[in-house]
């Protein structure tokens, strides 16, 4: 929070003209750089209205937490007042969001939505904004988990007539969400001298700032039964192992106040995602603390949606690695670190507040933030530079800390039709391990094809799909990429390959003219018809997926040659070196090429690398085969879609 004292203080520093100078320095301490005008023009029109009315109502001792952070999360709540019921002589807490509206109406398809005139696009009504923070509190605070009663949400628009707003009423009100106008002042004040009473409130304000941060005994339950209702999930041999030394991992911390490191490593469809959530589930039916966290934010969100598409509160259990930068040491009983290659060495990036910069590496803050640290990654899959989740980082971060680290790894998988042959294929023939490409030799599990051009890849996955299967089409980041694109415009066609183009997936958390946002696009069925890159793809699988390796990627005479100048990747910088990238853009082909559950169809825009691919494949010069309009899915593995097909 930026400030903190009792109302009577506040309204006295307000009208000195003090207390903006305070929020001022206390916001650039916290975040690195100056609060926007606009910022401090709110503090300055609606803190003193806040602080007027509970003085007004006899309630100048109460506690005022002025931009309230939630815990584990980049939000913060306008204000949260600290003070005891006057009922019940309990602590209770009211977070108050404020707003400077005169004017707003409830959207036309959902009353959750409105819009003000300053804003282009609709925004949160403000009831439900402030319900938001109140369950989230409820979900990670130790001061309320237990006890939801105790805390209450009102939104007060207090430069807002009946006739401005009263269509926002429509929204559904409750103890954690109710919706009160300057226009109504008195029920305002009414309403905070029902649930807050004279009393000097710094003792339970103290109890809410120095509560125990994690999800509560509540939100794990509805998380265990939200798991175990949509999918039973079958562990095998080193799989269940993975599981079984987790758990026993967290059994040693328990009874002995022990601490360790577990790390899972696999390649592509080994399970890993799939023993990361059998482990919430069944650690939350036993009541354990844990938290799921990833350095994807295609991938955390696709998370949220699976585990949490009827809750909406289970959501949260699902962060980035960037969320622990003050997490209190072991305030967590377990941490599970999906996705971990993508581990950077630094949380921080210029949007860190100067206050949550403590130098730690990002390794270090997830170790240290639970009891039984649980990072599953694959070593192929670090495509950014920067990235660096080893087993042998993690190992060096443990051992400095003088922590044990135990080491799973997993050899059978279920990405690329359980073919370990392909998978063995695509490691040698990206040089990602010794012994040179070499040539496919079917297995009967995965097919691969070659493709004479984009156009007859993209028509022979848009038949798959008419099948009932899922398809997308990916490339290396060789073409520009326009990620803004004006309202109503359609997404512009930035991947060329002689007359055919298509767009890249959208860019950013918004669908545009029917295509879903990036962190959808490899699981939205809307996603066909984008090409989609390696940070969209990265972590998910689809039926057929179809690879357009771009010019920078290119084989000459007896190898890989990688080109830097043809990337478009904004990540590589000048400083990147080329050893780096070479091995960064060979890891994104490896990643883009094990997306297919069932076949891999591959392009190369160079002609001397489509020669050498249809050589190592052992494609003939000529194979007639199922065309786009096939029926069933009966192919030589070994096969070339050609323009005839």
């Amino acid at each position: 929070m930026l400030f903190r004292d009792s109302a009577a203080a506040v309204a006295a520093e307000c009208h000195s003209g003090a207390l903006f100078f305070r929020l001022t320095e206390q916001f650039v301490h916290a975040h690195g750089h100056r609060p926007s005008p606009s910022e401090v023009r709110s503090w300055e029109r609606s803190i003193p209205v806040l602080a007027s009315a509970l003085n007004d109502a006899g309630l100048g001792q109460v506690e005022m937490l002025l931009e309230y952070g939630l815990p584990l999360n980049s939000k913060r709540a306008d204000a949260v007042l600290a003070g005891f019921h006057p009922g019940t002589g309990l602590p209770s807490y009211v977070v108050v969001e404020l707003k400077q509206w005169s004017s707003a109406e409830p959207d036309d398809e959902d009353p959750s939505l409105c819009r003000i005139d300053a804003y282009a696009r609709a925004l949160l009504n403000p009831v439900d904004q402030v319900r938001g923070y109140c369950e989230y509190l409820i979900s990670f605070n130790g001061a309320l988990a237990g006890h939801p009663e105790r805390l209450s949400g009102a939104a007060y628009l207090h430069n807002a007539t009946e006739f401005g707003v009263s269509g926002l009423f429509e929204a559904r009100q409750d103890q954690h969400g109710q919706l009160f106008i300057g226009a109504r002042r008195g029920e305002f004040i009414d309403f905070l001298r029902s649930t807050l009473s004279a009393a000097p409130g710094a003792s339970v304000a103290d109890e809410l700032v120095h509560a125990k941060v994690g999800p509560s005994r509540q939100l794990m339950a509805a998380a265990a039964q939200e798991v175990r209702e949509r999918e039973q999930f079958v562990l095998l041999d080193e799989q269940r192992v993975a599981y079984r030394t987790v758990l026993n991992a967290v059994r040693r911390a328990g009874q002995s106040d022990h601490k360790e490191v577990v790390v899972v490593t696999g390649g592509p469809g080994t399970g890993k995602s799939v023993i990361a959530l059998s482990l919430l589930g069944e650690l939350y039916r036993q009541g354990v603390t844990a938290l799921h966290a990833t350095g994807s934010s295609s991938f955390t969100t696709t998370m949220r949606r699976v585990a949490g598409a009827r809750k909406r509160e289970v959501q949260e259990l699902f962060k980035y690695f960037n969320s622990f930068m003050t997490a209190e040491r072991n305030s967590l009983d377990v941490l599970i670190c999906d996705e971990a290659h993508r581990i950077r060495e630094t949380s921080a990036n210029r949007y860190t507040p100067a206050s949550n910069r403590t130098g730690k590496a990002q390794i270090e803050e997830l170790i240290d933030a639970a009891r039984v640290p649980v990072f599953l990654l694959d070593e192929h899959q670090v495509v950014r530079p920067g990235e660096m989740g080893t087993v042998a980082e993690i190992e060096a971060a443990a051992a400095k800390k003088g922590l044990g680290c135990q080491v799973v790894t997993l050899d059978s998988q279920f990405r690329c039709g359980g073919s370990d042959a392909y998978l063995r294929w695509v490691v040698r023939l990206l040089g990602l391990e010794p012994g040179g490409a070499v040539g496919w030799e079917p297995d009967g599990r995965m097919h691969l094809m070659l493709a004479d051009g984009p156009r007859e890849m993209e028509a022979f996955l848009d038949g798959r799909r008419s099948q009932g299967y899922s398809a997308r089409m990916s490339a290396g980041y060789c073409w520009k990429w326009t990620k803004q694109v004006p309202p109503g415009q359609a997404l512009p066609a930035d991947v060329v390959v002689g007359e055919w183009e298509r767009p890249w997936n959208v860019f950013g958390d918004r669908a545009v003219n029917g295509a879903p946002p990036a962190a959808l696009w490899a699981t939205d069925p809307a996603g066909f018809g984008q090409v989609g890159c390696v940070y969209t793809a990265q972590g998910f699988e689809y039926d057929w997926s179809g690879v357009i390796i771009g010019p920078d990627l290119v084989w000459r005479g007896d190898r890989w040659v990688t080109d830097r100048t043809a990337s478009k990747d904004p990540v590589f910088k000048k400083s990147t070196s080329d050893a780096d990238v070479d091995r960064l853009i060979r890891n994104t082909y490896k990643v883009l090429l094990t997306r297919g559950m069932i076949g891999t169809v591959v392009y190369s825009t160079d002609a001397e690398t489509r020669e050498k691919l249809r050589e190592l494949a052992g494609v003939p010069e000529r194979t007639e085969q199922a065309g786009a309009d096939a029926p069933t899915i009966e192919y030589d593995p070994r096969t070339r879609l050609s323009a005839e097909a």
